[in-house]
């Protein structure tokens, strides 16, 4: 794996996500990388992201991991696709269109979780992306994010 995140490319305009933005003191600063075809993330849920019940991770916050993973992987995709580097200008930026979550069985709180992203499709203005969240090595979520490119013009320089 790289050592750089994902997310440790964005520009500082769009780095002020409360999910993924470095520049968000209080977020949970997820951070992405290429895991051979794969993308991957960690997160280690805190006492208060507690769910429904004690020990278990809240939904929410498990579909927030998804869309960060998501979105950064997106962007990972399609400048792969593209044959440029992250750091190049100008910047590829990618935001939800669609989140399928499914819950398969509770998250156990108190674990790192391991968000995991196969890229189903890349197209010019559309990455699918198939997602899983694991704990202890099994899957506890899936779903599949449809994310879309932010046009340039929309984009802060």
């Amino acid at each position: 794996m790289e050592n750089k995140a994902f997310q440790d490319y964005y520009i500082e305009e769009f780095s002020h996500c409360y999910g993924c933005g470095k520049s968000n003191q209080q977020g949970m600063h997820v951070k992405s990388y290429w895991n051979g075809d794969e993308t991957v993330a960690h997160f280690t849920p805190e006492s208060y992201h507690t769910g429904g019940y004690p020990g278990n991770v809240y939904g929410g916050l498990i579909a927030s991991l998804m869309d960060c993973h998501g979105t950064g992987s997106a962007a990972a995709a399609a400048f792969r696709a593209e044959g440029r580097a992250m750091d190049t200008m100008p910047p590829i930026r990618f935001v939800t269109a669609s989140l399928k979550v499914d819950y398969h069985k509770p998250t156990p709180h108190g674990v790192e979780l391991e968000i995991r992203g196969q890229i189903v499709e890349v197209k010019p203005r559309k990455v699918t992306i198939n997602l899983s969240v694991s704990a202890k090595g099994e899957v506890c979520v899936t779903g599949q994010m449809i994310a879309v490119r932010l046009r340039e013009e929309s984009a802060p320089l």
